[in-house]
């Protein structure tokens, strides 16, 4: 892969996000890290800002309740995050000076953070040379090296591999081009409605050149919302973000008709730590009764 190319175009084309500035902390990249997950950029942004000017550091988040952070989420999705990203920062404030750790291994054993946050963050806020795989960089390498239509069933060690064959040899300049190569599938290389015109590895692409195959791998799941046990969970949740306190339950029954769906939400929240019930039988966020 032509390494010139994609970062001359990362130079004009790539997005101005906060946490890609030079001014940006790794907290600021592993709170941004998190919430990316499964979520949009144009969700994340506002929410990324109010996080950072609540909680500058670690030990800011780490002081806070659990409650307080599920509240902050809002309605990113997935509130899970937050509470692991909760854990990690209680992590850090205590176990390393309130600063994020630099190297990949002492961030994996953070709580939360896996394979894939801790190269993020290695690479993104200290300028490692390290692959890092997402969904968009094993798109673009599925159809830019390999020539498929699209990337197939993830594999760890065959997509690290992947990466790190094409990654330049200068460390400044492989971790510009680890996030170039994602951005790069986020704009332009996208699953569908592919700006193939707009390409910088266009008359090298290894699919443009093989006539553009269609994707002939497994079918790939559709995920859902709407009925869903991740609805209600959230609709269960957001009574409790919106309420100054502990609610009775007759609060919570009336946000979903399916009774049997709507006790397993409430049980697998209780499960999950992410709502606590008192002695009285009320229902809060964790550490607000």
């Amino acid at each position: 892969m032509n390494h010139e190319l994609l970062l001359g175009w990362w130079d004009t084309a790539a997005r101005d996000l906060p946490w890609r500035r030079h001014d940006c902390t790794a907290w600021g990249v592993l709170v941004s890290e998190i919430m990316l997950q499964q979520t949009p950029v144009s969700r994340v942004e506002p929410i990324w800002h109010e996080w950072l000017a609540r909680w500058p550091v670690p030990s800011a988040m780490a002081a806070s309740s659990q409650g307080e952070v599920l509240r902050m989420w809002g309605k990113l999705g997935y509130p899970r995050r937050a509470m692991r990203l909760h854990e990690a920062a209680t992590a850090i404030a205590r176990d390393h000076g309130d600063v994020v750790p630099s190297d990949i291994e002492t961030l994996e054993s953070l709580p939360g953070i896996g394979s894939y946050t801790a190269r993020a963050v290695a690479t993104f806020a200290y300028g490692q040379k390290c692959a890092v795989v997402d969904t968009n960089v094993r798109r673009v390498v599925a159809r830019a090296v390999h020539g498929a239509g699209d990337a197939g069933p993830p594999s760890t060690k065959r997509d690290l591999r992947d990466v790190e064959a094409i990654l330049p040899e200068d460390q400044e300049d492989a971790a510009v081009f680890s996030a170039a190569l994602m951005e790069l599938g986020a704009l332009i290389c996208t699953a569908k409605n592919q700006k193939c015109a707009d390409c910088p590895l266009f008359a090298e692409c290894a699919w443009q050149l093989a006539g553009r195959p269609a994707y002939a791998g497994p079918e790939k799941k559709v995920q859902k919302f709407a009925g869903t046990d991740r609805q209600v969970r959230g609709r269960l949740l957001d009574v409790l973000r919106g309420a100054p306190g502990p609610v009775p339950k007759i609060q919570l029954d009336i946000v979903w008709n399916d009774i049997t769906q709507r006790e397993k939400c409430l049980v697998s929240l209780l499960d999950d730590g992410l709502v606590e019930q008192t002695r009285d039988g009320l229902f809060a966020l964790p550490g607000e009764h």
